[in-house]
């Protein structure tokens, strides 16, 4: 008896697998694979694959030895709208914050494998004593105020070298490849005063990224790591949200765009155009500015900002991207070399490099776009290049995401 029905049990197994598996002689794919219907990010704009002629904007001809004309092609991706503000900055930071005190709090959850994370569902209570290591002591307090060392917001953010891994050829193990680096992501607030020497900007460091008048204006003070910090961050949140919903994971990250993936965003499908709205001026036919930056020998508010505006401000290219030239200059992802153009792919050109703490200076220039409120008209031009090193802070940069966008066209979804 105990034979028979052991016979019965097999022959049950053997349906059961062969339903499941479906298959009928014929290569089909793997079944019952996972659908993928695109993603449209909040506050990021489609830009499609195309073509572009880089190079000098204008006649340049010194610059001509360092950005030799090349026609080049890059792959679609979304770009976010407008810089990263500082109320979206703000998110970042106020994440890290309430991590810190769920820790003190020991606010953990153990989940069925026995790994360790945050519990977000705690309220945190600021005024118990446990948190009071958060806050300044002693003679670093000021006029007596309770306020929290923001020195103490350090965020480890990761990534992984796939350059390294594929020269590698398999013979390291992938550990050797993920790359890590803790950074304070509290944004520099005293390069208001330190960018401009015998100058009164000591109301803009006190109040310039704290004060609701300035939420919806581009964050400054964030050198390129801090901003690999929050695109990192930007993707675990995603991705954690996607992961609730039972939606399928995107597998790209959100983080720094190219500088010729800047650079054709930036022109907005005009062809060869000096400006993000066309050009050849930098007024329009009624004299008005169209981008914020330096106008003359030094009429700051002639465009309508003394400093920085909002992200928002002035008309958006034909990609519906706003300030794309002023405001503040942006960090790409690109390592700076003058003679780049000379020796990069044409197909989604780019270089990147590494450059750890104790490399030479020039091993950590990154390149930026865009030219900003304190620049003059040239560096607005869509072809222009400059650098800034990867550990310096300033009041004029600052960045927006990028995000590669997974087929061949949004029309396919």
């Amino acid at each position: 008896m105990k034979n028979l029905s052991k016979v019965a049990l097999l022959l049950l197994v053997l349906v059961l697998v062969s339903c499941g598996r479906r298959e009928n002689g014929e290569i089909t794919g793997v079944l019952e694979r996972p659908t993928w219907k695109g993603i449209n990010p909040f506050g990021m704009v489609y830009v499609p694959s195309g073509t572009l002629h880089i190079g000098p904007s204008d006649q340049d001809v010194a610059n001509t030895y360092v950005q030799r004309q090349k026609a080049i092609s890059i792959s679609g991706f979304y770009m976010d709208e407008t810089e990263i503000t500082n109320n979206e900055y703000r998110q970042f930071v106020y994440w890290v914050r309430d991590s810190l005190a769920h820790a003190y709090l020991d606010h953990y959850i153990t989940d069925d494998d026995g790994n360790e994370s945050i519990d977000w569902e705690y309220e945190i209570d600021w005024e118990d004593e446990i948190l009071e290591d958060l806050y300044y002591q002693g003679d670093d307090r000021f006029a007596g105020r309770r306020e929290i060392d923001v020195s103490k917001f350090v965020y480890e953010y990761q990534w992984y070298d796939w350059q390294e891994a594929a020269r590698d050829r398999g013979q390291s193990p992938r550990n050797a490849f993920i790359k890590s680096k803790k950074v304070n992501v509290y944004p520099d607030t005293l390069v208001w005063v330190r960018d401009f020497a015998y100058s009164y900007n000591e109301p803009m460091a006190r109040n310039y990224f704290w004060h609701p008048a300035y939420d919806d204006y581009p964050v400054v003070g964030v050198d390129w790591h801090m901003a690999n910090a929050f695109a990192y961050y930007r993707t675990l949140l995603w991705n954690n949200y996607q992961q609730t919903r039972g939606d399928g994971v995107n597998t790209e990250d959100f983080r720094l765009p190219t500088e010729h993936e800047w650079e054709y965003a930036a022109r907005g499908g005009r062809e060869n155009a000096p400006y993000p709205w066309g050009g050849p001026y930098i007024r329009n036919a009624k004299g008005c500015l169209l981008a914020n930056f330096k106008p003359g020998r030094g009429n700051y508010p002639e465009d309508g900002g003394q400093y920085t505006v909002k992200a928002d401000a002035y008309y958006p290219n034909d990609y519906g991207l706003y300030n794309m030239s002023g405001n503040v200059a942006e960090w790409t992802s690109s390592a700076y070399y003058d003679n780049a153009y000379s020796f990069q792919h044409d197909l989604n050109p780019d270089i990147r490099y590494d450059a750890k703490d104790d490399d030479p200076e020039s091993w950590k220039r990154k390149v930026i776009r865009g030219g900003s409120w304190k620049d003059i008209s040239y560096f607005l031009q869509t072809g222009t290049r400059h650098w800034e090193y990867q550990d310096t802070t300033k009041s004029y940069v600052g960045f927006r995401n990028a995000l590669t966008f997974l087929g061949r066209s949004l029309n396919d979804f």
